[in-house]
């Protein structure tokens, strides 16, 4: 099971720390609901299923962390 510990950002790029230890980076811009959201807006997420989702409810954005470790362009 993938699980999401944290989440945060830089001027270019989303990080998610999994609960084993991992950190994942991918751009912001591979985002669109969390490209058009300010810097406050995204760090107001919740984890949701025991970090299984991650919620950002100003945004209308939802992302698993099996997504988001699975998600390529």
């Amino acid at each position: 099971m993938v699980s999401a510990k944290a989440v945060w950002f830089d001027d270019n790029r989303i990080f998610i720390e999994l609960k084993d230890g991992r950190i994942i980076g991918s751009p912001i811009e591979w985002f669109p609901n969390l490209r058009k959201g300010t810097i406050g807006q995204m760090k107001k997420y919740e984890l949701w299923e025991d970090g299984k989702w991650i919620h950002w409810e100003e945004l209308n954005e939802d992302l698993s962390a099996e997504g988001f470790l699975n998600y390529t362009r």
